[in-house]
């Protein structure tokens, strides 16, 4: 970046979007509760930044009164103050993102951002990566994101309408050419949005159904990414044809967006078939609707006539045969506008889908016809000013298909087993199923598999279990039928722990066609069974249970149907909560390795799928980097991340954020699978004794987090009393229950609760705990040590990334907040002890942190996200305070009012916002 640049982009224009947002909410806050509520707001700040300064137990001692002193309905006008602060801070924050990019593109010589598409283009010619190597790479490209409905999206959508309208009133800002009166119009806007947040309820009154999560998600397909996908694929072909002249280019399409939400059963019984079946509706609804848009808008501005260009013989023997078939008042009625009138049949072909014979089967027959249309033109347009609008239609129409998003479905390895179970026993094949070997299993599965006769008795009676996972296979059936085989793709197996649990889904997938078995040998198979590894231990047996069923030849033959190509998925969220982060994040990235290392052997691609969740417990963290941090080996394999919660409406509830985040992953996807990077060490150093340093870390690491966590017979007492695990639950911000079998058990319990608990108490326990012991245990025991940790710093992806993360958990925690919640435990000494252990290992966490990184603070490399915090941090602390006096009140009344509890879920929202993270 040339010094220009540096010296203009600071946050200077940031600090002045957040003072101007900040004085029109001090407006609304005097309008609504006059000037009492203005200054008791200012001088809880006050005090609290005072606090950050310095402690001074005066001060602290005043707080306290002040918040304790607080009576509704002031107590609740309070909240929202700060709560609606952070929703606005948020926006100016993004805002500030957008104006960066624009910087950089306007004044930088080479007009690239880092971790552009463009600069990824660059690098490819600055390394001279000839044009098939970069043809073979961009084959070889997968990246699919899945959103998912997993509940940490504690903003409503209405309040998220309201962020984005202000959001880009706020762009308009920047506008230099904005005249007086313009500029006090956009302020009059900006008052009236402002008081509309301040006038909505933030709170859900009751839970979100299913479809109203389905509903959620396809808001981001409307208002975003069915435009920024195309974009971002025609921004790398832009590039290319730019850089490399020379060839001609054509990039497939590598990024997609598939589901989770009406297809994940696992652990929520509202996500039926029935419900799935309206799901993929749904979806269909809303991409026709956009084709629609998008013909009727380019059938206005194609009025070609056939008296002044010459088509292509095929339009026009298309046309005549598309009109036979068209009632009279819907024929175009000017013969010569040759395009308008194939715009017609088409536009009414897409209306009749699923409502007559004259609909489109497929959406290849769509994208056909768009072809035919793009052929003509190119008979009478200037061959270098290609239609962009119609080349982007036709790439969402093989993007997004009439089913827009492939939709995944999910269930528990238990459910498959019993039913498979029930099934055999019905049909006298073996009594009991369940109590056998795994051996035994095994062979039995694959003898029903080789069998090409049906097992299932349609006159029996099932249970009412067996019958509810039969459905969801006819559904599956049906769906290949209704909307195409892309509509459902893969079906993921939670809690897999063996071979027999992916080989129980193919003898269900079996007994609806969806795989079959000809009586001449040959194999159909439609669905993809992808394995969940979620806890360590499954991590580590993973490559024998994938290698047990590589090593069967009908197994084998259904990948090779389905391209040789096998998709797993790695949890992230058990993994962490039953090691500890930094042990999970080593066992998952072994588990890849040695998955891939031992899937080529037998010629398999692999396709790893990260469910990654928003927050830094549960695998979070920058896109690109989550991309980089993969093993070498794994990067030119496909990738799959979930985008869940709160990640959604950061990254694309604003087209341009949408856009520079995709860029980022896709830019750094692409350099990465050509084998190039800026920096010469990065990317391809790993060393052997890198991995065993590992080994050894992650070993000391595991120890003392299940020393504290599973051996500690108080610490679920210190969670449960010292978090607002248990309020949680009335916080209406998903359809799923916050534990499997709505049991109280630890390991019955969502990872999402349990990492959304710790980080409004802002002791993020999940995302460092237990990290500083297995680093220092290691660096302590030799000055080489810490030199080889330093070095890996610098030069492995990797451990970089979990270095970044560490640190970044360790600065959005806050041990003199997490104190206040420690007054929640009603044995003190319990709370002593325990939250004393937290205390030293956040301290010893921090030092070598530090000392790995040689900085004299934490992320001293990342000044913004630094300032960020620290902006923030006066504004958090007193909703904790706050959060801390309302749990104790809510616990101790037997039957507490609604208002008291609504105060609770306040602060709980308000301290989301403010940290950017719940689960």
């Amino acid at each position: 970046m040339t010094a220009e640049i540096k010296a203009n982009v600071t946050n200077s224009p940031l600090r002045r979007d957040v003072k101007m947002l900040g004085n029109i909410l001090g407006e609304v806050l005097e309008y609504h509760g006059g000037v009492e509520l203005v200054d008791i707001v200012e001088r809880i700040r006050k005090m609290t930044k005072d606090l950050r300064t310095e402690f001074n137990s005066n001060t602290y001692n005043e707080l306290k009164s002040e918040i304790r002193g607080l009576k509704p309905p002031l107590r609740q006008h309070v909240i929202r103050a700060f709560s609606v602060y952070f929703h606005l801070v948020n926006i100016a924050e993004q805002n500030h993102r957008i104006r960066r990019r624009r910087e950089y593109q306007i004044q930088s010589e080479s007009g690239y951002q880092p971790l552009s598409l463009e600069g990824a283009v660059i690098s490819l010619k600055e390394h001279q990566v000839s044009e098939k190597s970069i043809k073979e790479v961009l084959d070889s490209l997968s990246l699919e994101l899945i959103i998912t409905a997993h509940p940490t999206e504690s903003t409503k959508r209405t309040v998220l309408e309201i962020q984005k309208r202000i959001a880009l009133i706020l762009q308009q800002f920047d506008n230099q050419m904005l005249t007086k009166k313009e500029r006090l119009t956009l302020e009059e806007q900006l008052v009236h949005e402002v008081t509309v947040l301040w006038q909505t309820d933030e709170l859900r009154y009751r839970k979100p159904t299913v479809m109203d999560e389905v509903m959620n998600g396809l808001y981001y397909f409307d208002e975003t990414l069915f435009d920024v996908l195309p974009d971002i694929h025609q921004e790398l072909e832009d590039s290319l044809k730019e850089k490399f002249s020379d060839h001609t280019w054509d990039v497939p399409n590598f990024l997609r967006f598939g589901s989770w939400i009406g297809g994940d059963r696992d652990g929520n019984p509202n996500v039926t078939p029935e419900v799935t079946w309206q799901t993929l509706n749904a979806q269909r609804k809303l991409v026709l609707t956009k084709y629609e848009q998008s013909l009727i808008s380019m059938m206005k501005k194609f009025s070609y006539s056939t008296t002044r260009v010459e088509v292509t013989n095929e339009l026009v023997e298309s046309v005549l045969e598309g009109e036979a078939t068209l009632p009279a008042d819907k024929i175009w009625s000017v013969d010569n506008e040759i395009y308008r009138r194939k715009f017609a049949i088409i536009i009414n072909r897409l209306q009749q889908i699923g409502q007559s014979e004259h609909g489109y089967s497929t959406s290849d027959e769509l994208l056909n016809d768009l072809v035919l249309i793009k052929q003509s033109v190119k008979k009478h347009q200037p061959s270098k000013r290609e239609l962009k609008e119609l080349n982007k239609l036709i790439r969402q129409v093989q993007l997004f298909g009439f089913h827009l998003a492939t939709l995944d479905i999910r269930n528990h390895s238990g459910e498959h087993e019993a039913a498979v179970a029930e099934i055999f026993k019905k049909v006298n094949f073996v009594d009991n199923y369940s109590q056998l070997s795994e051996s035994e299993k095994l062979a039995l599965l694959e003898k029903s598999l080789k069998d090409p006769r049906p097992f299932l008795l349609t006159d029996e009676d099932y249970t009412k279990e067996t019958q509810e996972t039969l459905k969801v296979f006819k559904m599956i059936k049906e769906a290949h039928k209704e909307f195409g085989k892309r509509s459902i793709e893969v079906y993921l197996i939670s809690m897999t722990q063996s071979a027999s649990d992916l080989l129980e889904v193919l003898v269900l997938a079996k007994e609806f066609g969806i795989y079959r078995l000809h009586a001449d040998g040959r194999v159909e198979s439609h669905l993809n069974i992808a394995p969940l590894l979620e806890t360590v231990d499954d991590l580590v047996a993973g490559p024998k249970i994938m290698e047990t069923l590589f090593q069967m030849d009908f197994y084998r033959r259904h990948i090779e149907i389905l391209g040789d190509q096998q998709e797993i998925m790695l949890g992230y969220s058990d993994g962490s909560k039953d090691g500890g982060t930094l042990t999970a994040n080593w066992k998952l990235f072994m588990a890849q390795k040695e998955i891939h290392d031992m899937a080529r052997k037998y010629n398999i691609r692999l396709k790893f799928f990260h469910g990654r969740g928003g927050s830094l417990g549960r695998g979070g963290g920058p896109l690109n980097r989550s991309i980089l941090s993969q093993p070498r080996e794994t990067l030119g394999d496909g990738v799959k991340i979930t985008e869940q919660g709160e990640v959604l409406s950061s990254r694309y509830l604003v087209t341009e954020i949408a856009h520079r985040s995709l860029e980022q992953a896709a830019a750094t996807l692409l350099k990465a699978a050509a084998h190039i990077s800026d920096d010469a060490d990065s990317i391809y150093a790993r060393e052997e004794a890198w991995e065993k340093a590992m080994d050894e870390i992650s070993d000391a690491a595991l120890v003392k987090y299940q020393s504290l966590v599973f051996n500690d017979p108080d610490f679920l007492t210190y969670f449960n009393q010292a978090t607002p695990l248990l309020e949680l639950g009335a916080l209406n911000i998903g359809s799923r229950p916050m534990s499997r079998k709505n049991s109280s058990r630890f390991e019955d319990l969502r990872a999402i609760p349990w990492v959304f608990a710790w980080t409004q108490s802002r002791q993020l326990f999940p995302a460092w705990y237990a990290a500083g012991t297995g680093l220092s245990s290691f660096a302590t025991k030799s000055a080489a040590n810490l030199s080889m940790l330093q070095e890996m710093y610098k030069k492995w992806p990797f451990f970089k990334s979990t270095i970044d993360n560490l640190q970044m958990a360790l600065m959005k925690a806050d041990i003199m907040a997490a104190k206040e919640y420690t007054e929640l435990v009603e044995d003190q000494t319990i709370a002593a002890r325990i939250f004393g252990d937290i205390v030293e290992e956040y301290d010893r966490t921090k030092n070598i942190l530090l000392q790995i990184s040689n900085d004299d603070e934490l992320l001293e490399s990342n000044p913004n996200i630094q300032e960020s915090v620290r902006r923030r941090n006066p504004y958090v602390d007193p909703l904790n305070y706050l959060q801390v006096e309302l749990i104790r009140s809510l616990r101790e009344e037997e039957e507490p009012s609604d208002e008291l509890i609504t105060e609770v879920l306040l602060t709980i929202n308000g301290i989301a916002a403010g940290l950017r993270n719940t689960g």
